[in-house]
């Protein structure tokens, strides 16, 4: 017989009635029934029900042992009675009368309870993970994870994808987010990076003469974190040669729509072949947003028009002073009372914004000020364009268009929430296309690269050579499932003219671009083919899955907010040997005022 076990927790059936068996696992619970002691043994696979009455010498062993206690038992597997069978467990139809039992690790007073699942403070989840792993929603989430990464690259090399690594050490960019820097020993003074992604690399490997790339790839970015973000992410990176926008869609599709149906544990998934391509200004005039959640029915309106001359004063200002007007309905309304609305209002306050105007309308009668000063004939009139019925009614943002659209684009959300318009048990995906190559910066007061600076302009040099910056849309997209940007990818600019050519409109010289992209300029120089690639996030795909909305709950050892490994103690202080070697002096921050030592 195996040392540790003849079967796993999970195995067991009626078939073995009769068999000695032995079994090894953690006490997951005991229950006491007067004489008789009732164990869950559990380990990876599974639980078994395991029994020690009065003439088993395992009794008084399981009475002195703690939860998640590690033993081995030795005993003969029983039918359980009719009555008694749990349907619930794979095993549910016998259980184990201990023989005999061996102690293999015997656990102190537990910091935090793994029965059930209790909903226990993240910084002692976090400090105490192997055991937050061990709660059975947590070790589904994880192995989900790995199911998940096992289909996609089962997927990738079907269609022909090959699997390369890029490296983990490599040089700092200008462009993106900040760098996680590692110090050179060898070369002092100087520092590697993590790859925030591997993106120049499976770049050059398309120069390389290598078609079709792929590989789940630790990414690193150092910034501030939130649900959906982590200081260290996994994407599935890939990268294709002499296609098309089109041919990177038909790709991806199969990858990720055949993906989601396959885990999707009965809910529908958008079928492969027909996600909406919606245009970037579509997406934000209709959704506030390029991220649109399609599960929410609601649609933004523009009724800029209609306010530029109105009793409604306010409206009136805005639009004269080039803003615009953004409408969300809010339908089937007419019972809803005052306070709706005003709180509605208040949330808009409470997220920043001036404030949500409203509309309300019940048996055709339209109330609040706006309708009020705007005019039951104009009101009407709107409504009417808008397709709205007697008992709908409207919430108004307006304002600049990029805050209106904001704020629309967060109102949508709130309504569909409040009147329960969400559907469920759906994952909706779209493409967001045609993202403007270029935008206005604000704050430096100059034009910009909009998103990837790498992305071929639609149009190519005669766009960047004849067109208005701010209109020229480039070759970019992202694949959005629930209102969560699973990837953003691009057609490449292969050519040195026209890469030299975008950055020049963004303020770089020639020089920059040699300076900062020196790799990737002169091996385009060499003969590069037209590429193309996207890079879906591994954590948002799980996390979606797994149906969490954080994506610690599908990393096996994630950070906290503060971007504290609490279990490791990382990060830590280096030791000052180890810092001299690496010629590097530790510099503290300047104290905060009323922070500084008393004076003795």
């Amino acid at each position: 017989m195996h040392a540790y076990r003849t079967h796993t927790c999970a195995q067991l059936s009626s078939e073995n009635v009769g068999e000695t068996v032995r079994l090894s696992g953690w006490m997951h619970r005991k229950r006491d029934h007067g004489g008789v002691l009732f164990v869950d043994l559990r380990d990876h696979y599974g639980i078994t029900q395991i029994v020690a009455d009065e003439d088993s010498p395992a009794l008084p062993v399981f009475e002195s042992l703690r939860a998640e206690s590690v033993v081995t038992i030795d005993g003969e597997v029983k039918a359980r009675t009719p009555e008694t069978v749990n349907a619930n467990l794979s095993t549910g139809e016998i259980e184990v009368f201990a023989r005999s039992i061996t102690v293999q690790s015997a656990a102190e007073e537990l910091p935090m309870p793994v029965f059930e699942e209790p909903d226990y403070p993240e910084e002692i989840r976090l400090k105490y993970r192997y055991l937050d792993l061990r709660r059975e929603t947590m070790h589904r989430n994880i192995v989900l994870r790995s199911q998940v990464i096992s289909s996609i690259r089962n997927r990738m090399v079907e269609q022909g994808f090959t699997e390369f690594q890029t490296p983990i050490l490599t040089a700092s960019s200008p462009e993106g987010a900040r760098d996680f820097l590692v110090p050179s020993r060898m070369q002092q003074g100087k520092f590697y990076a993590l790859p925030q992604a591997p993106q120049m690399f499976k770049q050059l490997l398309m120069v390389s003469g290598f078609d079709r790339y792929f590989q789940i790839a630790p990414c690193f970015r150092d910034e501030d974190l939130r649900a959906d973000r982590s200081l260290e992410f996994y994407q599935l990176d890939f990268e294709m040669s002499f296609v098309t926008q089109e041919d990177v869609f038909q790709a991806l599709e199969p990858v990720l729509g055949g993906l989601f149906a396959e885990f999707a544990n009965g809910k529908s998934v958008t079928p492969v072949g027909e996600f909406p391509r919606i245009p970037y200004k579509e997406a934000m005039l209709k959704y506030g947003t390029d991220k649109p959640d399609l599960r929410n029915p609601l649609i933004i309106s523009d009724v800029t028009s209609h306010f530029e001359k109105s009793g409604f004063g306010l409206f009136e200002k805005i639009v004269g002073g080039g803003g615009v007007v953004r409408v969300v309905p809010a339908p089937n309304t007419n019972e809803k009372s005052r306070k709706f609305f005003d709180d509605m209002n208040n949330w808009a306050r409470g997220e920043g914004f001036a404030g949500l105007g409203y509309v309300t309308r019940k048996g055709g009668e339209f109330g609040g000020p706006i309708a009020k000063n705007h005019g039951p004939d104009r009101m009407e009139e709107l409504y009417n364009e808008l397709g709205l019925g007697p008992d709908d009614g409207l919430f108004f943002a307006a304002g600049k268009e990029t805050d209106a659209a904001k704020l629309a684009g967060a109102a949508r959300t709130q309504v569909a929430e409040q009147l329960d318009l969400i559907e469920p048990d759906c994952f909706k995906f779209c493409w967001i296309v045609d993202f403007p190559m270029f935008e206005y910066d604000e704050d430096t007061k100059r034009v910009d690269f909009s998103h990837n600076p790498f992305s071929m302009p639609q149009g190519e040099m005669e766009a960047l050579e004849s067109m208005d910056p701010l209109e020229i849309k480039a070759w970019q997209y992202d694949i959005v499932c629930n209102g969560y940007e699973l990837s953003s990818g691009a057609i490449r600019n292969h050519r040195p003219d026209i890469m030299y050519k975008a950055f020049e409109i963004a303020g770089y010289s020639k020089e920059d671009v040699d300076a900062n992209f020196s790799g990737m300029i002169e091996a385009f120089k060499l003969g590069a083919p037209p590429h193309g690639g996207s890079a879906p996030g591994i954590d948002r795909i799980v996390m979606l899955l797994a149906g969490e909305e954080a994506i610690r709950e599908v990393i096996a050892f994630p950070m906290n907010q503060k971007g504290e490994d609490l279990m490791m103690g990382a990060p830590s202080r280096a030791e000052p040997a180890q810092l001299r070697e690496l010629s590097i002096r530790v510099v503290e921050p300047p104290k905060k005022p009323g922070t500084e030592a008393p004076k003795a």
